[in-house]
């Protein structure tokens, strides 16, 4: 089984966005020495193929020399690995330089928008749509792939009509994130959407993808199809990803997942350690994290989409314990809720059309009868 080591340069950010959990001021930065270390942990770790994801922070922070010496060395000396990479910035400090070299390691590039320019700067900062937008359009000038994640806030979720003909109208394509409590925020609540709304609104969205398939791809719809079809999770919230995403941050500590970094008490290791799985397992992030599986295998037996959501993220389900001020589990990913609803919506249509269609013949899936409406079927049976 393949698995995932997001590469955490920094947790700067010249971006102020409100709601963000993720940077942090004066944060250092990786050197290339941390990188060599990954390359050496990584050579006996595991056999199977890897997929590197830049990520922080602000991962352009480290700068084009970083980038120019990292890449080779991850891909040569872990070929083995076959390894992949991604890259997820908000843009603002793309370079032609740093596109042209991304684009000779085939990078797709993660990005971030909310919506139009003025909803948008509100909850990223003044100024933010128009620097992100100037990098885009040099990475596509070097024909790179670029697709934006936009947050969804207890705000903006009132413009989701506006934001959806936003991404339609521009050509962008679109995955969606609902803004999350923090562990590290003290208010954490105040830009958090809740989990009826988010429901409603992949309801909503899996109504406009239907309708706007050739026009878009949303990343987010296309995942809860396939793992509605497949039986199993497709993205990391639907899986147990406990021992196949590890993140590596500036100083080399090795944490169970980005949204940890800089969190000591999260800390699995370090690469300059070369730890194995074992040593990584003696953890008490590890054991944290293995415990919210268990605590899954039996609070989420009964439901019927155990298999494909397995609690959503524990993150998200991680909760401090006023006393002792330390994260427990005792409950699943709060959107919980929203989940259900979206996938009892898939399978209840998925049924309706199969049945329908007596079992052979899956309406919608072909598009030379332009009078045919879509149906579910033809998201679950699209090609990645």
């Amino acid at each position: 089984m393949a698995f995932h080591v997001m590469l955490v340069p920094t947790l700067g950010c010249p971006s102020d966005c409100k709601y963000c959990w993720s940077s942090e001021e004066g944060s250092p930065v990786m050197g290339v020495d941390i990188i060599k270390e990954t390359v050496e942990w990584l050579k006996n770790f595991r056999e199977e193929p890897v997929t590197f994801t830049f990520h922080g922070g602000e991962p352009l922070l480290a700068g084009y020399d970083f980038f120019l010496e990292a890449l080779p060395l991850l891909a040569n000396e872990l070929s083995h690995l076959k390894p992949a990479f991604a890259l997820q910035t908000n843009l603002w400090n793309m370079t032609p330089e740093l596109a042209r070299l991304f684009k000779e390691y085939n990078i797709p590039i993660g990005s971030s928008l909310d919506g139009p320019e003025e909803l948008n700067d509100l909850q990223r900062g003044k100024g933010y749509y128009q620097r992100t937008m100037k990098g885009y359009e040099i990475a596509r000038e070097e024909d790179l792939q670029v697709s934006f994640i936009s947050t969804f806030t207890s705000y903006s979720i009132q413009y989701k009509e506006d934001i959806f003909n936003f991404f339609l109208e521009n050509g962008l394509n679109l995955k969606l994130h609902p803004a999350l409590p923090s562990l590290r925020d003290e208010n954490p609540e105040k830009w958090a959407l809740s989990s009826e709304e988010y429901g409603e609104l992949l309801i909503y969205l899996l109504d406009q993808y239907l309708e706007h398939m050739d026009e878009i791809e949303l990343k987010n719809i296309d995942h809860l199809c396939k793992c509605v079809f497949i039986r199993r999770g497709v993205v990391c919230t639907f899986v147990d990803c406990m021992g196949d995403t590890f993140a590596v941050g500036p100083d080399g500590s090795i944490y169970p997942c980005y949204r940890f970094v800089g969190m000591p008490e999260y800390v699995m290791g370090n690469v300059q350690d070369h730890p194995s799985m074992d040593d990584l397992a003696q953890s008490d992030a590890w054991k944290l994290l293995h415990d919210f599986k268990d605590y899954v295998d039996t609070e989420c037996k009964k439901c019927s989409y155990i298999k494909f959501c397995r609690g959503g993220c524990p993150y998200n389900a991680l909760s401090i314990n006023e006393k002792t001020g330390k994260a427990e589990i005792n409950g699943v990913d709060p959107h919980c809720t929203a989940y259900k609803m979206i996938f009892k919506e898939i399978t209840k249509r998925a049924t309706k059309e199969m049945l329908g269609s007596g079992m052979g013949m899956i309406q919608g899936v072909s598009d030379n009868n332009p009078q045919t409406k879509r149906g579910i079927m033809s998201i679950m049976l699209k090609q990645s």
